[in-house]
């Protein structure tokens, strides 16, 4: 039985060897010189194009129906004039749609509180593809019976092409400190062993900010600036 066992082990470990030794030169390849990992980052700023806004309606009735009802006849509004602006069906997004009730308490504040009527609130979320007509868009919303804003967030529309401009500048700047390393120490840059991306960052949209907005209103948005990062580890190996 332990000779049989022996055979078994012999021709298992010799099914093995070869899958083994076709392996080793990948897993055992060994650096000529010094290997110097170096993390680098590539910035490119472009002007928004696209803007995010929250517009809602807030209504109060007596009843649960009625504060339904009529924060869908204003709503239908705010639609109406979205679309007559131009803004298209795919750019309109239902975000939220909420009714509570609202509640009085009795001056001492004691026994339980009591249902004075109920409060509905419906919001949907635009994007704008023309932001120099946002501003002018938001002054018509709210005429049309808007009472909640939410944004506007600013952003890139397709930040791809100016991500991989931000790339191709961080792979520059991973050499460029690379041989700066390698003059310091009297050596010079060779190959690249790995190159991984860890903080590519198309534009965020900037932070909303909540308001209600007056009818009379003249609103105007200044895009600015925004910056697209790119950030690599670039592994050299140092001859």
């Amino acid at each position: 039985m332990m000779r049989n066992l022996t055979i078994a082990s012999v021709l298992a470990l010799s099914l093995l060897l070869p899958a083994a030794a076709m392996a080793q030169p990948a897993q055992m390849e060994r650096l000529a010189g010094t290997r110097l990992d170096v993390v680098a980052t590539g910035e490119v700023s472009r002007v928004p194009d696209i803007a995010r806004i929250g517009a809602g309606v807030v209504t109060t009735a007596p009843t649960a129906t009625a504060a339904l009802a009529e924060n869908a006849r204003r709503m239908t509004s705010v639609r109406d004039a979205l679309k007559r602006a131009g803004i298209a069906d795919r750019d309109i997004q239902t975000s939220s749609i909420n009714l509570y009730p609202d509640y009085r308490q009795d001056e001492r504040g004691m026994g339980t509180p009591q249902i004075i009527g109920y409060r509905a609130s419906n919001e949907v979320s635009v994007r704008f593809r023309d932001i120099a007509s946002t501003g002018k868009i938001l002054d018509t919303l709210v005429a049309q019976g808007a009472n909640q804003i939410n944004g506007p967030s600013l952003g890139i529309d397709k930040p791809e092409a100016a991500m991989d401009e931000a790339r191709i500048l961080a792979v520059s700047a991973a050499r460029a400190r690379a041989e700066l390393y390698a003059r310091a120490i009297g050596k010079r840059v060779g190959r690249i062993l790995s190159i991984s991306e860890g903080g590519g960052q198309p534009v965020p949209y900037g932070r909303p900010m909540m308001r209600e907005m007056a009818a009379d209103a003249s609103t105007r948005i200044e895009p600015g600036e925004q910056t697209v990062t790119a950030s690599l580890m670039v592994s050299f190996e140092l001859e």
